[in-house]
């Protein structure tokens, strides 16, 4: 050790100590590749008595089919020596004296004494590492058999998947047909191409959540076999039907659109009662209702109102299913209708996070989403709807909003549009 330090004793004896006690292997080699020195750790580590490697070229310790490719490397590391790490993107192998493989990691340094080059060796067995490293690769195995098993177990259910795929599919398809004859007789094909790109995004993002809850909450269902896990069953269950319902959404307002552009949606009107349908709709949205919120509503006028009822109860259950979405835990919505003089008047008032003015302009857009609804799922095809359905009926919608003061959407009617 007095060859590698020069300072006072007490250094040399901290020194000295460090080398004998490390946890590491330590070995000196000289610029021939010649062991000169080597630490207990090492020789424990190679199964050696020290006499044994003093002057053995340091390949006594390499498995005989690395030789040449080392010798390379240790002429490189001669010309231009380095403190480095060998072995980046490559597997090390080191043997013992009984001709035992394992894998190392291995650290050099040098220095340089009398115009002589010597270089330093850290030699760390890894072989925990690497039985570590091929644990969790055979683990991940065993999870993607466990998943591909369950995919067979769930068959009926992928099918469903599959058929709501290639419905979606077919949307897609009428979709980029109408967006094309729009922008045929438009001349605005660079708009076109902004509207397909915003599609595409929202799709694949609005799709892969469900898709993934239902693809988990599958493969975790296996794994409650008894009898008392069946609550946990039944909460993996009722999360694949909701994304299930939630897919079915999204295809819907795919389809709605797709049947608007094409100009299959026709108004059909009827004469029905007004306070009955409102009831129909409010039984039908406490399914949706987040925990504490309630829907208070108001009918004055006539009972009797002629419109189509069916887009009446499209436009309803978008703006009241907008209101629950964006509005907290335990808020109030308001639904107010008044009939007057042949016309009628509905408003869905919310206590949520509002619209800034900005996005106010482009609300009723196909696609468009506010800035503050990153987070809440939808496609941002609701309002678009409900305005087209407005103008179906011959009516007139307005909304009002700010940022965390709630929204209020306001839709005028007239009875037997003509």
């Amino acid at each position: 050790m007095k060859r590698l330090y020069n300072s006072g004793n007490s250094d040399e004896g901290q020194v000295s100590a460090l080398f004998e006690y490390a946890t590491e292997g330590i070995i000196l080699t000289n610029e021939k590749g010649e062991i000169i020195l080597v630490n207990p750790a090492a020789l424990k580590l190679f199964n050696y008595q020290k006499e044994e490697l003093l002057n053995k070229p340091i390949e006594a310790l390499i498995p005989a089919r690395f030789h040449d490719a080392h010798l390379q490397y240790r002429d490189a590391f001669n010309g231009q020596p380095a403190n480095r790490t060998m072995g980046l993107g490559r597997n090390l192998f080191a043997k013992t004296k009984g001709g035992k493989e394992f894998p190392v990691e291995v650290s050099l340094s040098y220095y340089r004494q009398h115009d002589e080059l010597f270089v330093i060796a850290f030699i760390v067995d890894i072989t925990q590492r690497k039985e570590s490293e091929q644990r969790m690769l055979d683990q991940k195995a065993q999870l993607e058999k466990i998943t591909a098993d369950m995919r067979k177990l769930n068959a009926e259910l992928e099918t469903k998947v599959e058929q709501r795929t290639r419905i979606l599919q077919e949307a897609l398809k009428e979709l980029e047909k109408s967006q094309k004859e729009v922008s045929e007789a438009l001349n605005k094909e660079k708009e076109l191409n902004e509207i397909k790109s915003r599609f595409v995004s929202m799709a694949s993002h609005e799709f892969r959540t469900p898709l993934s809850t239902i693809l988990s909450s599958a493969a975790l269902t296996s794994r409650y076999t008894k009898e008392d896990e069946q609550n946990k069953r039944d909460k993996h269950i009722k999360r694949i039907k909701d994304s299930v319902k939630h897919l079915n959404e999204l295809l819907e307002d795919f389809l709605s659109l797709g049947k608007l552009d094409e100009g299959r949606i026709k108004a059909e009107t009827c004469t029905f009662n007004g306070k009955e349908f409102l009831e129909e709709i409010i039984d039908e949205m406490k399914s949706t209702l987040k925990d504490g919120q309630s829907i208070d509503q108001h009918y004055t006028g006539a009972s009797e109102f002629v419109t189509d009822k069916r887009l009446l109860k499209s436009i309803l259950i978008n703006l009241l299913g907008n209101a629950i979405k964006f509005s907290a835990e335990g808020s109030v919505i308001s639904l107010m209708i008044r009939e007057q003089n042949d016309y009628l008047m509905l408003s869905v008032k919310d206590e949520g996070v509002g619209i800034s003015e900005e996005d106010q302009r482009h609300l009723f857009s196909s696609f468009f989403r506010g800035k503050n609804a990153v987070n809440i799922e939808g496609t941002g095809l609701g309002l678009h709807i409900v305005r087209r359905y407005v103008d179906l009926l011959k009516g007139s919608i307005q909304l009002e909003s700010s940022l965390n003061s709630g929204t209020t959407v306001s839709v005028r009617l007239p009875s037997s549009p003509v």
